[in-house]
């Protein structure tokens, strides 16, 4: 049984080999994903070829998604780590300083963002180490924030800060993303993941430096902060695709939320038919161990059955002791779970355009006449990624003409085979005939099955799907016949 479910995988140090790299997509990897919160240019680039030469060898399509860093808020360098307890005194400095213990119960650091600073109020919360040490602010001065610990920990150098309560409104673009944006454009990555999006403004920054360097990259937002996920709608339609980055989000919002949050997300990305990737611990057991527990196949099967396009590994392929294995859990989970899959979704979703009318139209017909798949030609990808929201139980075909297209179709809910067509040809007859052609020699069609086939005239043109052709024996026999004219 083929998945339908997508899964995205981090490349790290235990993942860069090819022969990790090979098994990894044999056991289901759709996407990798690149980190650029750790690394440089030259080790990034080695793995991208790696993952390339190892996917032309096998003859699949492996997405690339290049996770920009954006202005993660962390403590500067302490001459020692803190042993705080609840109760202790933490003041934050609006200068760059070397943190340190000044008495017994009171110490003082520095942050890398310290503009922040000026934006706290009395009474907010100052979360550190990723979530892990609670601290309050009592006093503002002109110099430093005041605050008081709230539960015991252990702190050290460049750990991260949240700050739940306050709207920080910092550019999410800093220097060296912009320095990573332009390599992922030479790179020719298919996906931008882009950390911390507050609005639909950071969204828009990123899409004017595509503009001018002449890039189209599909661009994910991360939501991972408390005032994207009040922006939420106005992000979703600005981005090409959503990242429910759970991590730093759980920190962001009162942790018992965010399983809600998720349903929410997915669903209105689903009913914009927006790609849409859960992340962020789902196997986090597997960085050490080789295997899963009960909870996270579970929290894995729960994102699937919420509609999510794509389930992301994070530490668990990038430093995890066995990244196939880990690759290998989700698959199986993703397939038992797709056993019993709230399939055919015709009711829950509104239409927005005719394309939605269309498509709904084509998986309706697959359904009731029982096809093996449908085969969407299509010139963007939308009108693949509309079906596909429907969640057809047949499979999805998508035949294009631009390779970048269908690349982006990698992470796409039930897309499972992708056919390259000729874009020079605009007759509609002959685009399908070589539609037909492909897909038979490649094994995705069988005469003795049926399809469902949508497309549009005139060819070429975005948001022009106007037809669905039943494929049958006696039509796939005529296609595979016809001598094109050119």
């Amino acid at each position: 049984m083929i998945k339908k479910t997508k899964i995205v995988a981090t490349v790290g140090p235990a993942s860069q080999s090819k022969e990790v790299l090979k098994q990894m997509i044999i056991n289901g990897v759709n996407v990798f994903r690149l980190n650029f919160s750790h690394g440089t240019h030259e080790y990034h680039q080695n793995n991208l070829s790696t993952i390339r030469e190892v996917a032309k060898e096998l003859g699949v399509r492996v997405g690339i998604l290049q996770d920009i860093s954006g202005p993660k808020i962390r403590t500067l360098e302490l001459k020692e780590p803190f042993e705080l307890k609840s109760g202790d005194r933490l003041d934050f400095y609006k200068e760059h300083i070397i943190g340190e213990k000044i008495t017994p119960n009171h110490y003082k650091l520095g942050i890398n963002h310290p503009e922040i600073l000026n934006m706290l109020k009395i009474g907010e919360y100052i979360y550190l180490y990723d979530g892990s040490i609670r601290a309050i602010v009592v006093k503002i001065s002109n110099d430093k924030i005041e605050s008081v610990i709230e539960n015991d920990g252990f702190l050290s150098s460049n750990k991260g800060i949240n700050f739940p309560d306050t709207r920080i409104n910092i550019d999410v673009i800093t220097t060296k993303d912009k320095d990573d944006l332009l390599w992922g454009i030479e790179n020719n990555v298919d996906f931008l993941a882009i950390s911390f999006v507050q609005n639909a403004h950071d969204i828009d920054e990123v899409k004017q430096i595509l503009a001018q360097n002449n890039a189209k990259i599909a661009i994910f937002a991360k939501i991972e902060k408390f005032d994207a996920v009040e922006n939420i709608d106005e992000i979703i339609k600005i981005s090409d695709g959503i990242m429910v980055a759970r991590g730093d989000l759980g920190i962001e919002v009162p942790y018992f939320k965010v399983p809600n949050i998720q349903k929410q997300i997915i669903f209105k990305a689903n009913q914009a038919s927006k790609p849409v990737i859960t992340a962020t611990q789902m196997l986090f057991s597997l960085a050490k161990t080789k295997n899963a527990t009960r909870a996270e196949i579970s929290d894995v099967a729960n994102a699937v059955l919420d509609g999510t396009d794509a389930v992301m590994l994070s530490e668990e392929s990038a430093v995890g002791i066995d990244p196939a294995n880990a690759v290998d859990i989700m698959a199986k989970t993703i397939i038992e779970t797709e056993k019993n899959y709230p399939y055919n979704k015709f009711s829950i979703f509104d239409d927005f355009d005719e394309t939605d009318i269309m498509m709904r139209s084509s998986v309706h017909l697959a359904r009731d006449l029982n096809a093996n798949a449908l085969i969407a030609l299509t010139s963007s990808g939308k009108s693949a990624i509309k079906m596909a929201r429907y969640r057809p139980n047949a499979n999805i075909i998508a035949a294009a003409h631009s390779e970048k297209t269908l690349n982006f179709l990698s992470i796409v809910w039930g897309v499972n085979a992708e056919v390259f067509v000729d874009g020079d040809k605009r007759d509609l007859t002959d685009l399908i005939k070589d539609v037909v052609d492909a897909s038979f020699k490649q094994g995705f069609i069988d005469k003795d099955k049926t399809y469902i086939l949508t497309a549009g005239f005139p060819t070429g043109v975005e948001g022009s799907c106007n037809l669905i052709r039943l494929l049958k024996k006696e039509q796939i026999e005529y296609y595979l016949k016809r001598v094109s004219p050119f």
